[in-house]
């Protein structure tokens, strides 16, 4: 699958390096994954109930309620401002550095949280680690396509969105582990689950020191020589070959098309230049409704709070709701696998997504169908009859199917298209902008759930995130381009088309034109003239 998608492209560039800096990059989005999986299964521990008033008697319902929608949310809260500190850390110490002051971030809030002992001091940990989670997203998938070969960008992007569910699948099976086996008296119970992010936080700390800096990145502060050194050690090149001059052409080509164009270099200026073009403010536009689409089609609502949906499916029992819960990380965890690999550079990021989304869509109208029929205060399983239950084993693999859909669709795309689509100029401050709104929504999300659920039922609910599902079906269908297998800079030009043909035709209307492609075909070119010249020297 590898060599189909290089096409003709050196098979050198598919080294040790690049998967190391792949490797460590990617996994960054196991942060939020840990974070996500651990809190939607240690909330739910006896023992951290117990710790944090979660089953004071002296308390309302609504107020246990609160407490647990603000210790859960408290993470995306801390997230906004992890990434807009990640917006002007990374271009400021560049990608490497941000990863390192990160992490430390991220393991100094796991440290406040494991050794509280009341609510205000875990919230506040959750705050601090948000604070290094939030700026994972702007960093792990902007490093990644500027160090990505075109015609893989996908995989490597997608090995980040992929993590976040091995993050997440991980932490089910310990929250699980813990609930078997860990008294419901010991604080264990909850400790360890969450320990888990040290292992994680340590080994891409390590992994860290071992990775080259993005050459993109080198070339935007002006260091031209070492970009081109950089790149030429993470294709496994020498500096003079055709693909490396390419590259760096391209790249610098951009570069100073931007200088000239524009001017100014504080963020106020920038900023201004996001909103200034008609062709920047396609790419926010596109940014800002994957993220609002993709966060409100109902799938981060089922990640956080998988015990209780599968509780409203009837599974009554608190070890089995962990097990169910530990089955969807798996699932979401091949899906992710499946659509790195086989899906996204091969069908192509449209494709792609309208496979994830029909599929997310057939699975919450199943839902709100069920729950229409068979409410979730209608008792255990063994209270309904035969085909209800049946019904309710349907429910369940309607779960997963929309884990699945998620999986394949909108989870991958909402990291890569914008880390694909914005100018090495305006990269860090765009995917920082979309990431704050990326964890508003999903903060807004998760606080309105329990309210959605009365106010609207759960049924209405289901009905209400098939609707969002659609909804994202059409617009993608619109107004999403296609850019797989087209380099960074070539992506540009595909915005200088009229608005409503950029979705539609914009890659087919605009081919891919880098320099690297041309240098290349005319050095095929020439191999070939000479071949045919000493052929016809030799008869």
């Amino acid at each position: 699958m590898f060599w189909k998608n290089m096409k003709n492209e050196p098979k050198q560039v598919l080294n040790w390096t690049l998967w190391l800096s792949v490797l460590v990059f990617g996994l960054l989005g196991s942060a939020r994954g840990l974070d996500e999986g651990n809190i939607s299964g240690t909330s739910h521990q006896v023992s951290f109930e117990n710790q944090f008033g979660l089953r004071d008697p002296n308390k309302t319902e609504k107020e246990i309620a609160d407490a647990l929608s603000n210790i859960t949310a408290m993470v995306q809260l801390g997230s906004v401002g992890g990434s807009i500190i990640a917006m002007f850390a990374q271009d400021k110490i560049g990608r490497v550095r941000c990863l390192q002051q990160m992490l430390i971030v991220w393991i100094v809030g796991v440290v406040i949280q494991v050794t509280s002992h009341g609510q205000g001091q875990l919230l506040a940990g959750r705050f601090i680690a948000g604070l290094g989670i939030g700026q994972s997203v702007v960093i792990g998938p902007t490093y990644l396509a500027e160090v990505s070969p075109k015609n893989v960008r996908g995989l490597c992007t997608c090995v980040f969105s992929g993590s976040v569910y091995l993050g997440i699948m991980l932490e089910y099976f310990a929250n699980y582990s813990t609930t078997l086996n860990v008294s419901d008296e010991s604080r264990m119970q909850w400790v360890l689950p969450t320990s888990v992010q040290f292992i994680f936080a340590g080994l891409l700390f390590i992994g860290s020191f071992f990775i080259y800096e993005s050459p993109r990145w080198l070339m935007k502060i002006g260091q031209e020589e070492k970009a081109m050194e950089t790149l030429s050690k993470i294709r496994h090149l020498p500096i003079d070959d055709v693909y490396i001059q390419g590259e760096i052409l391209d790249v610098r080509e951009q570069v100073e098309r931007e200088k000239q164009a524009l001017s100014g270099t504080s963020i106020f200026s920038i900023l201004k230049e996001l909103v200034a073009t008609q062709a920047n403010r396609y790419r926010l536009f596109i940014g800002i409704m994957v993220q609002l689409l993709g966060q409100w089609s109902g799938a981060n609502a089922v990640t956080i709070y998988s015990p209780q949906f599968f509780a409203m499916l009837g599974v009554t029992l608190r070890t089995d709701r962990m097990m169910y819960t530990a089955i969807l990380g798996i699932i979401k965890f091949a899906a992710s696998v499946v659509c790195a690999v086989f899906l996204i550079d091969t069908i192509g990021r449209r494709r792609s997504l309208y496979t994830g989304v029909c599929l997310q869509f057939i699975s919450m109208l199943y839902l709100g169908i069920y729950l229409s029929i068979v409410p979730a205060s209608s008792g255990a399983v063994e209270d309904r009859t035969a085909s209800q239950r049946h019904a309710g084993g349907g429910a369940i693999a309607a779960i997963y199917l929309s884990g699945c859909g998620w999986a394949l669709g909108w989870n991958s795309i909402q990291y890569l298209i914008n880390a694909e689509i914005y100018t090495v100029r305006h990269r860090s401050l765009a995917c920082g902008i979309i990431m704050v709104f990326h964890f508003v929504n999903q903060y807004g999300n998760s606080k309105a759930l329990p309210y959605m659920r009365k106010s609207l039922t759960d049924h209405g609910t289901m009905f209400f995130f098939s609707g969002v599902i659609l909804i994202g079906l059409a617009w993608s269908w619109f107004f999403l381009p296609e850019v797989s297998g087209r380099s960074l800079e070539s992506i540009d030009e595909m915005f200088s088309l009229p608005w409503y043909l950029i979705g539609r035709r914009g890659a087919k209307l605009v081919p891919e034109t880098s320099t690297t492609t041309q240098l290349q075909e005319d050095d095929d070119l020439a191999k070939e003239k000479k071949g045919a010249t000493v052929h016809v020297e030799t008869c």
